[in-house]
C-alpha cells in the first residue's frame, strides 16, 4: 500500500457500526459497566458476553424482515446491522434509519435473490466495496447441518451456501446494493476484520472501488466453541457479574468469550478536498485511518506465539511506516490483551520494543464486552474512534496495569490485533 504520508490522498472513516454486549449505542462505553451474562456449559456456569435482550429483538426483526435472511447465519445478520448504522452515520442515503428493518419480502429460494430487489440500506449508484471478516464464520449454521447430518443421514440444499466465509461479505453487500464490486471475506483468526480492513485500503488507494464498508464479526457462542476454548484452559474462572475479564491483571487467565460486530464506511479523500470540507464544517472532528500493518510468524506451536511478540513489533512498526509517524506520536494504544497472562506478556514485551521509553496509555474495551474472535479487532478500532471522540474511557475497577484515565489529549491511537497461527495486525487511525 501507498505510503500515505507522501500520498495527497486519506483513508476517511465516514461512519461506523457496532453491535456487541454492550448494545449499538457508542456511548455505552462510557459507564464502564461491562455486558457479561451467565451460560451453562453442561453443568458448569460460564461467563460469557452475549447480546442484550433488546438487540436480540433487533436481530429477530432483520431476520423476518426477507425471505432470503431468514436462513442466514446469526455472524451475517450482525455485520448488516453494524453495516446499516455506518452507512446511516456516514449520510450515504441508504434510505435506513439507524436499525430500521426493511418489511419488504423475497421469494423463499436463495436463488431469487439474484434478481436484486432494493432493502432499506440500498446505495445510491456507486462503486461501493465491502471487505468483512470472520474467524469462525458461519458457525451457529455450520454446527446445526452437521448435527442435522448426524441425526438423520441428510442435508439440506442450502447448507453449502450459507456455510461458505464468502456469504459473509456478499449478503452485506446485497443488503447494501452493491452489484459489481468487491465482496471480500477474511478469515485470519481473530486479526480477520483488520485484514479485510487492509483490503478495503488497498482497492481504495488503486482506485478500485468509490467507497468501501469493512469491518469484522462473529457469532460463536455455541456450546461446541465454548467447550473448545474451555479445553483450552484458558477461560475465565470468574462469575459473570465479578469483572471475568481482566486484560492485564496477570494469572488466573481471564478470557470470556462475546459476540458481536463493527462495520466502517471508508472513502478515499484528497488532501485539497478535505481542506475545502473543513473550512465549510468547522470544528467537525474527522477520522483518518493513516496506517495498517501486519506481522506473522511461524513458530510451530498452537498458538504462534513468542515471548517477545514479533508479530505484533512487527504490525506496529509497519502500521507506523506506513502513516509516516514515530512510536512517540502514538497517544494511546488499545491493545488486543484476552486476558490471558502468556498473550497479555508478549504484546507488553512489543511495545517495550517499539516504544522504549515513550510508552502510550494502553487500554482495553475487552473487560467490557469480552474477546469477539474474529470481531475483536473492529470492535477496539471502533472504541478507538470513541476514544478520539469523547477523550476519555472508563477506568476498569481491578488491578491492572491499564491506564485509568488519559494523561494526554488523545490525537493518535495504534490498535492491536492477534490470533492463533501467529499473525498479528495493527491499524493507526487520528482526528483532524
Amino acid at each position: 500500500m501507498t505510503n500515505s504520508a507522501a500520498s495527497q490522498e486519506l483513508i476517511i472513516l465516514r461512519g461506523r457500526g457496532r453491535v456487541s454486549a454492550l448494545g449499538v449505542a457508542a456511548e455505552a462505553y462510557a459507564p464502564g459497566r461491562p455486558g457479561f451474562a451467565t451460560h451453562l456449559l453442561g453443568d458448569k456456569p460460564l461467563a460469557v458476553a452475549a447480546l442484550p435482550a433488546a438487540l436480540e429483538e433487533q436481530l429477530a426483526a432483520l431476520r423476518k424482515s426477507q425471505s432470503a435472511y431468514r436462513q442466514l447465519d446469526r455472524t451475517v445478520l450482525l455485520a448488516i446491522l453494524a453495516a446499516r448504522q455506518a452507512t446511516a452515520q456516514a449520510g450515504w442515503g441508504g434510505g435506513n434509519d439507524q436499525l430500521t428493518i426493511s418489511n419488504e419480502q423475497l421469494p423463499v429460494d436463495l436463488d431469487s435473490a439474484r434478481e436484486k430487489p432494493k432493502t432499506k440500506n440500498h446505495q445510491p449508484k456507486t462503486n461501493l466495496g465491502v471487505s468483512i471478516g470472520s474467524s469462525r464464520g458461519a458457525t451457529g449454521r455450520t454446527e446445526h447441518y452437521h448435527h442435522e447430518f448426524l441425526s438423520t443421514g441428510a442435508v439440506a440444499a442450502a447448507a453449502s451456501p450459507l456455510t461458505t466465509l464468502g456469504n459473509v461479505a456478499s449478503w452485506v453487500a446485497f443488503d447494501a446494493g452493491s452489484t459489481s464490486s468487491a465482496a471480500l471475506s477474511h478469515s485470519s483468526t481473530c486479526s480477520s476484520a483488520f485484514q479485510a480492513l487492509g483490503n478495503a485500503v488497498a482497492w481504495l488507494r488503486a482506485g478500485m472501488a468509490d467507497r468501501f464498508l469493512a469491518g469484522g464479526t462473529e457469532a460463536s457462542l455455541t456450546g461446541f466453541t465454548l467447550a473448545q476454548l474451555h479445553a483450552l484452559g484458558i477461560y475465565s474462572p470468574f462469575a459473570a457479574a465479578d469483572f471475568p475479564c481482566r486484560p492485564g491483571a496477570g494469572k488466573p487467565s481471564t478470557f470470556v468469550l462475546g459476540e458481536g460486530a463493527a462495520v466502517f464506511a471508508l472513502e478515499k479523500v484528497g488532501r485539497a478536498a478535505l481542506l475545502l470540507e473543513q473550512q465549510h464544517q468547522p470544528g467537525r472532528p474527522l477520522l483518518v485511518l493513516e496506517g495498517v500493518g501486519f506481522g506473522f510468524e511461524a513458530l510451530g506451536s498452537k498458538t504462534g506465539l513468542s515471548t517477545d511478540g514479533q508479530h505484533f513489533q512487527t504490525a506496529m512498526r509497519q502500521a507506523l511506516g506506513q502513516a509516516g509517524r514515530t512510536a512517540a506520536e502514538v497517544d494511546a494504544l488499545v491493545l488486543h490483551s484476552p486476558g490471558t497472562p502468556a498473550g497479555d506478556a508478549a504484546e507488553r514485551q512489543a511495545i517495550r520494543a517499539v516504544f522504549g521509553g515513550s510508552k502510550p496509555d494502553l487500554v482495553s474495551n475487552k473487560w467490557l464486552l469480552g474477546h469477539t474472535l474474529g470481531a475483536s479487532a473492529a470492535l477496539s478500532l471502533d472504541f478507538a474512534c470513541q476514544i478520539l471522540a469523547t477523550q476519555s474511557w472508563p477506568a476498569p475497577p481491578f488491578a491492572t496495569d491499564l491506564t485509568p484515565a488519559p494523561t494526554r489529549p488523545i490525537r493518535r491511537v495504534l490498535i492491536n490485533a492477534a490470533g492463533f497461527g501467529g499473525n498479528a495486525a495493527s491499524v493507526l487511525v487520528s482526528v483532524v
